[in-house]
């Protein structure tokens, strides 16, 4: 995954139009579900295969995408497990949303924003607060990003993590006043130690009381501040606003964007990313113009972005499921999830996971191949609602070698190695008297395979 270099603006974010070197097809459809989702199953790709690529984005866009049906069990599910009490065992809820969800972009933009406002749960400690912050994620994902910036600004959960519960003028608390501009908005180099000295005090008077945000205005420095070059008597919505209006805040957030939607390692220069920045400028801050923008241009499927991103553990797993029409045990993805570096509701520190090749090493690979034994070997992971030999034979496969192909046909960013085929089709090359046992070690053996671990 080399770093690419010299790419064109102008080229890269025009709309792509398909070709006859390079068709709408199954394999592109499921590049776009694999980057804007989670995963297809043959059916959806057929489905996007016979729309444009367009009105696929435009659909993944759509907001009303959550139908009320799904969020009503989705939401009965999380309530059920917030009556326990236990963080990690609402991670399981949010796990359920991640397999089963009609929006799949609303919540791959949900986990994006977890780990850019990154708050995790083993300080909060507190599961019904780690909820509300996720709704709140999730209603704004796609949306004004001035909003949700605000509102997680006076979000209980994100104080509480950053150590602002109780902000006092007499000791203005600066850790939420330096993370807004460093790791939210700006990035490092685009703020001095005195802003944020004076961005703190006006927090001062934000605290938390019976679990939510108030304003005690008599611990309020209502004294002038001086900001990234602005004066005046700022409030704590004043003060996000400036930060939030500043010219290099777009850049910064598409930044970000594309390293999450495109690939691990593009090479953002200030030119090829100003485009999306204006969108973002040009849509008063909304987030779905630009994704819409960067989902649908050359660039995303062009070479510089297919299979140029290390899967996450969410990616990884639910992928697999997703791809193949799987469900299972909540509890046990997302006890595995945490095993493997990517916890739910309980992200490493406040800069939230590293990704790309961070995702990657000893430890974790074998935990990869851990996890997906345990999936594989546990009696509630069904596939298509019944055994994986019955799925596959629906599919008119009764063999090895049909398997390998469906496989990677529903799964896999790049063709299996041709050397590691023929190795997997001589060590399964017998189903032998139990076929599921076999199918779904084949499986197993296919998921661990380095060219799986790419999206």
């Amino acid at each position: 995954m080399a770093v690419d270099t010299k790419i064109d603006p102008g080229w890269a974010w025009q709309p792509f139009t398909p070709s006859g070197t390079q068709p709408w097809d199954r394999s592109l459809a499921a590049h776009l579900y694999r980057r804007a989702g989670f995963g297809a199953d043959l059916q959806l790709l057929d489905e996007a295969v016979a729309k444009s690529p367009h009105d696929v984005v435009d659909e993944l866009i759509a907001l009303n995408l959550e139908t009320s049906d799904f969020r009503a069990v989705a939401d009965s599910l999380a309530q059920t497990l917030l009556a326990g009490g236990d963080p990690m065992k609402l991670s399981a809820a949010w796990v359920y949303r991640l397999l089963f969800t009609p929006a799949q972009l609303l919540e791959k933009t949900t986990l994006f924003w977890h780990g850019h406002f990154a708050t995790g749960a083993d300080k909060v400690k507190d599961a019904a607060m780690m909820w509300r912050q996720n709704q709140l994620l999730r209603r704004h994902a796609l949306g004004d990003f001035q909003a949700l910036t605000q509102a997680i600004a006076k979000d209980p959960a994100m104080l509480i993590y950053l150590d602002s519960t109780s902000n006092r003028k007499s000791h203005p608390n600066e850790n939420f006043a330096r993370e807004l501009m460093e790791l939210f908005c700006l990035g490092e180099g685009h703020y001095s130690e005195t802003d944020v000295v004076e961005l703190a005090r006006c927090f001062t008077g934000w605290e938390i009381r019976r679990d939510r945000f108030r304003k005690n205005r008599y611990q309020h420095d209502a004294g002038e501040k001086s900001i990234l070059g602005q004066r005046g008597a700022f409030d704590g919505e004043q003060a996000v606003a400036i930060v939030v209006g500043r010219d290099d805040m777009p850049r910064f957030i598409c930044r970000k964007l594309a390293r999450y939607f495109l690939a691990d390692e593009l090479e953002l220069t200030d030119d090829l990313i100003e485009i999306p920045a204006t969108t973002m400028r040009e849509n008063n801050l909304q987030i779905a113009p630009v994704l819409k923008q960067m989902l649908s241009s050359n660039l995303f499927y062009s070479s510089h972005a297919r299979a140029r991103k290390i899967k996450s553990p969410v990616e990884l797993v639910v992928g697999m499921l997703r791809g193949l029409n799987g469900t299972t045990n909540s509890q046990l993805v997302a006890r595995g999830l945490r095993d493997i570096g990517q916890g739910l509701f309980y992200p490493p520190n406040v800069k939230g996971w590293d990704g790309g090749r961070a995702w990657i090493n000893s430890s974790t690979v074998l935990g990869r191949a851990n996890l997906f034994e345990a999936i594989l070997s546990n009696e509630d992971t069904k596939f298509e609602g019944q055994s994986l030999t019955q799925s596959l034979a629906d599919h008119g496969i009764h063999d090895v070698d049909h398997a390998i192909d469906h496989f990677e046909r529903c799964l896999m960013a790049v063709p299996i190695n041709p050397a590691t085929r023929r190795q997997l089709t001589s060590q399964f090359d017998s189903l032998g008297k139990d076929h599921e046992k076999t199918y779904r070690r084949l499986l197993h053996a296919v998921c661990s395979l380095p060219e799986f671990q790419l999206a």
